[in-house]
């Protein structure tokens, strides 16, 4: 039995037409199900949802053989004990930092300043502020981020942005890019021994229709 590990969304859905092109169909819709172990109409594969953040965790540990999780996630994780054959090419998106639009980011990010950040890429953030000389008190946030800085909890946040319409609403900018974000596949390396043939063809179905 082959374990792929999704997270339900963007990647979810992006993902289908990959797995299709390898010949497996999920066979439940998940905003439907309330499964959180899906089959597929080829007996030896499942999918289990799991949160995007825990995607790593489950491949590393072997809670799944194979999963797919955003260039981010996997930063964050570290990618220990992963694998990582293919960029797919979906859920693209930006790692970027926002500001509120009266806000003087030139002036607050002079090297040797101090400046507070709100994000749940805190690895990402302190590396980035680090290479421009920038102290930074980080604050790990989950969800809302656009609130901090209105708040004044904190003076900017790093976060994935796709159109910047959730920024604009609510009166922030988009100052800097720190990376461009898309998915990955990831494999377990014990997995990538042990089922290798039924793995392999997976992976190769995959790279086939992503090109």
């Amino acid at each position: 039995m082959i374990t792929l590990a999704l997270s339900k969304g963007r990647i979810f859905d992006e993902t289908l037409p990959l797995l299709k092109a390898a010949g497996i169909e999920v066979t439940e819709d998940p905003e439907k199900s309330r499964k959180l172990i899906l089959p597929t109409t080829h007996p030896d594969v499942r999918v289990v949802l799991v949160r995007a953040t825990d995607v790593p965790t489950y491949v590393q540990y072997g809670g799944a053989d194979i999963g797919v999780a955003g260039k981010d996630i996997l930063l964050e994780h570290g990618g220990q004990g992963l694998y990582q054959p293919l960029d797919l090419q979906i859920a693209k998106c930006r790692l970027s930092v926002a500001v509120r639009d009266d806000f003087d980011y030139a002036a607050a990010v002079k090297q040797g300043s101090r400046i507070a950040v709100a994000t749940k890429y805190t690895n990402c953030a302190r590396e980035h502020f680090a290479n421009k000389g920038v102290h930074v008190d980080l604050i790990k946030l989950y969800g809302s981020m656009e609130l901090a800085p209105l708040t004044g909890l904190a003076d900017a946040i790093v976060d994935l942005v796709s159109t910047g319409s959730t920024l604009r609403a609510n009166h922030l900018v988009e100052v800097e890019e720190i990376m461009q974000i898309s998915s990955r596949l990831v494999v377990n390396q014990a997995a990538l021994k042990t089922k290798r043939e039924p793995l392999r063809a997976i992976i190769d179905a995959f790279a086939s229709a992503i090109q």
